[in-house]
This record gives structure tokens, sequence and C-alpha cells, in this order.
């Protein structure tokens, strides 16, 4: 591989981490079924009872040329928060060594919610490159309102905190994800969209999602899988654009086996290749 290709994968990954790629994709799985807050922000737990690891291989792709970039993990566990039955979810990504020589990449996100679905504590600490930085968020819900307050330590040290207060149930990208998977998309049709609010501190992003249709997908692990095809789509001016399309298992879990990225270079994918 030329030196120049090299470089521009650095360009590529400082522009759309591994961990973005990942995480956008779980966090618009659940952002259209926002509802009122507090007791309505609970759901029954059907995935993940005992636990998980789902495996993931990452790959990015320029004018035909293929490369493994890293590889990510999402772990699921029973634990406790405060005194309460909990669960802690944790998202592990790392470039490979090739990257690695180019642009340095190693991230852990941690998400806890309660055993009724409702989020409590978020944390994503990442270095990328010579770059590192971390965010926490913390939930509570004063008169049926959810409140956040979340704080980020800057990579010089400096911290800076706000607090909002919501309507609705708010979510964090991994709790977005876990709601998603212990919803019931049996009465999905195809074409069907679904609006999308992506909180984002003040700002909330206008977007949709469009149920495409199913189709039989293979994972790293060479195994075949019928999934639900959806794209998640913005506003690009008066256009709508496609930023990422996921297939997803056919089934009560829900499981991400295979991600498509459209970048403004190239492409990138994630495949799934193993679970535990």
């Amino acid at each position: 591989m030329k030196i120049e290709e090299l470089k521009y994968y650095r360009m590529v990954l400082t522009r759309m981490t591994c961990r973005r790629m990942l995480l956008l994709t779980f966090f618009i799985l659940h952002s259209s079924f926002f509802i009122p807050a507090n007791s309505q922000c609970e759901y029954k737990i059907t995935a993940f009872n005992e636990g998980e690891t789902i495996n993931y291989n990452l790959y990015f792709n320029w004018q035909f040329i293929w490369l493994k970039a890293g590889t990510a993990s999402l772990k699921t566990t029973p634990s406790e928060y405060k005194g309460q039955k909990a669960y802690t979810t944790s998202l592990v990504t790392s470039s490979s060594k090739k990257i690695d020589r180019y642009f340095m990449m190693r991230d852990t996100i941690m998400s806890i919610f309660s055993d009724k679905l409702t989020p409590l504590y978020y944390r994503k600490g990442a270095r990328e490159g010579k770059r590192y930085y971390v965010d926490e968020m913390w939930y509570s819900y004063p008169n049926g309102k959810c409140q956040t307050t979340t704080r980020h330590i800057h990579n010089d040290g400096t911290k800076s905190v706000e607090k909002h207060l919501y309507q609705q149930c708010m979510t964090d990208m991994l709790h977005a994800f876990q709601q998603f998977r212990n919803l019931d998309t049996s009465d999905w049709q195809k074409g069907q969209t679904k609006n999308v609010s992506i909180a984002g501190g003040s700002e909330v992003v206008k977007a949709k999602l469009l149920y495409r249709n199913k189709k039989t997908v293979k994972g790293d692990d060479g195994n075949k899988y019928p999934c639900l095809v959806i794209s998640y789509i913005e506003k690009d001016g008066k256009k709508d654009k496609e930023i990422v399309r996921f297939y997803v298992t056919d089934d009560s879990k829900h499981i991400p086996i295979r991600l498509d990225l459209f970048l403004k270079f190239g492409s990138a994918k994630a495949f799934f290749s193993s679970m535990k």
C-alpha cells in the first residue's frame, strides 16, 4: 500500500473513528422512540438477561482498497448502581497495529441503566492520536421529567458542566442501542419511516429511519443471518442524505450484523465476528 493511501486513511479515521461508526448506529437505532419520562421510560428486558459479549471487525475502503481498521467489543453484564439492580454495557474499540502507526485509537464507553432499562449514567473515555478526553452524564427524573447533567474533561484537563431538562425520555448512545433491541418490530412494513429526534446537548437533530426490506447477511464468523435493513437519513439542505445503512437480526435480539457508512470519501463497514 502506498504512503499516500495510508495518509488518507489517517485523515478518514480522524473524521470518522471506529467508535463513532458503531455508536452512531447504536444511537440511531432507538432515537425515534422517545416517550414521556419517568415510569414510561421503562422497558421489559428480553434480549440479554444473563449478559453477553458481541465482537466486531471494522473496515475502511477507498478506491476499491479494503483495510481492516480495528476491532470492537460490546459487553453487557448484570450490576448494581447506588444500591439498585442495574446493567452495565461497555464498548471498547481499538485500532489495528497497522493503523496505530498513523493514528492510535483506544476508546472505552460505558452506560449503566436499571433492570427496567431506565438510563442512569454514561461515561466515555477516548484516546485518539495524542488527544484524550472524558465525557460523563448523570440522569435524574424530577417531577416526571428527565434531567441530564453532563461533564466534559478536555485534553488540557479543564472541565465544563451543563444541565438540561427534557419533557421526554432521553438516552445515551449505548443505552439507546439496548432499548431498541428490546422493542417489538414484528409490525414494521417495507417503506415505513419513523422520525428521529437526536439530542446533543442544547441541539436536537431532526432525521428519519427508513425500513427498506429483509436480507440475508453474512458475518465475519462465516454464518448467514436473516436481517432487517434500515437506513438512517438526515437532511442535507433540502435533500435527504443517507448516513448509514444497518442490518440487524430479524428476531427478538436485534443484533447488528453489518453496518455500512457512506463517507465523503470512500466507505466504512463493521461486521459481526462472534458472540458469547
